[in-house]
């Protein structure tokens, strides 16, 4: 074999494998119109040179456009979702170059028909992939097969079905966050023999399988290291929030032993506003997510910790996946957590700067 340069160029492969430049080109790229046995010729020479295509230059002098779908639960301007899509944004205009753009469609998360209806709506257009937070497993499988008919790849974000792997999920370890936050309640409760547990539901449903997760971490902890400590639910109505605070005094009335509690959902304000107004600064109260109402009532101290999951660099990176796994030919990691921090009110301030 004669020298070759130290940078492989594709005239290069075109003289060893005694075929055209676009030969090689039609090869590198998968396009046909290429005979059987140049094509061998053109792959031998490739893998005895270990060449590796510059998919970057290519991508850009590309023509092609992708577009990525995005299904996101619906929420106001300000919530967890909010910082999530903010991390798409910043994605978008990172890699414009490559044509890209992204729709973002929303459903209900307590509807599982809402998230198969805006799933097949998202369909019409043809993505290249689609981006969601997952639903109840057996609604999100019926939405996935279809992606699989289609060939379509798709990325999960906030919460992981392992028995339905998608191309990647970036979220954190649900159970696991779930089962550091008793561990922290439970230094805040002592021994106390009762804690309480937070929800929004509506009907029956929680609306977010990594809420659910975190209960199962959560109680996990609580059966190996606190299993005499009774644990109280109150089920506060997703549809029906004038009802908050009724239903807040009640429980408190009724349980006045109970000195902390917890919400796996992002609205732990909600608990830490009506503490504030009724001064009960004894109450140990942990919640999720950096969103403004949850800082003010962390820095007020009437939430003791936040566990913060980085949303906005979920967002990011899962359209940085799409365009690394579809464009660059990359491979991508199938699952990547997020850190699991824990927030107080001494270190919030620090930890929102070195974020932006």
């Amino acid at each position: 074999m004669n020298k070759l340069p130290d940078r492989i160029r594709i005239k290069d492969i075109a003289r060893l494998a005694k075929v055209s430049v676009g030969t090689v080109d039609r090869v590198l790229h998968g396009r046909s119109g290429v005979s059987e046995n140049s094509r061998k010729r053109v792959e031998h020479i490739l893998k005895q040179l270990d060449y590796q295509p510059n998919m970057y230059a290519s991508a850009l002098a590309s023509n092609k456009k992708y577009l990525f779908a995005c299904l996101l639960p619906q929420h106001h301007d300000g919530e967890y979702w909010t910082a999530v899509e903010k991390g798409i944004h910043a994605a978008i205009a990172t890699y414009s170059d490559f044509h890209i753009t992204v729709s973002i469609s929303y459903y209900d998360p307590y509807n599982y028909s809402s998230f198969l209806e805006t799933g097949e709506k998202a369909l019409e257009d043809i993505p290249d992939g689609i981006m969601f937070a997952p639903t109840a497993p057996q609604f999100t499988k019926t939405f996935t097969d279809q992606l699989d008919e289609q060939a379509i790849p798709y990325i999960y974000i906030d919460s992981n079905i392992k028995e339905i792997p998608p191309l990647a999920f970036f979220g954190q370890n649900s159970q696991q966050s779930g089962y550091f936050a008793a561990r922290m309640l439970m230094l805040i409760a002592g021994n106390k023999k009762g804690i309480a547990i937070f929800r929004k539901i509506k009907e029956g449903t929680v609306g977010s399988n990594q809420q659910e997760n975190r209960e199962i971490g959560f109680r996990q902890y609580m059966a190996e290291h606190h299993p005499n400590c009774q644990i109280l639910d109150l089920d506060l109505h997703v549809k029906r929030p004038e009802e908050d605070c009724t239903m807040l005094e009640h429980f408190f009335r009724e349980h006045p032993e109970v000195n902390c509690g917890i919400t796996f959902n992002s609205k732990a304000y909600i608990i830490g506003e009506y503490l504030k107004e009724h001064h009960m600064e004894d109450f140990g109260l942990i919640g999720y997510d950096l969103l403004e109402r949850n800082i003010q009532s962390l820095k007020d101290g009437y939430i003791t910790f936040l566990i913060a999951q980085q949303p906005e660099l979920q967002g990011y990176n899962s359209i940085k996946a799409f365009c690394e796994h579809l464009i660059l030919k990359k491979s991508v990691d199938p699952v990547n957590y997020m850190p699991i921090d824990l927030i107080t009110k001494e270190t919030v301030d620090y930890y929102l700067k070195f974020q932006r």
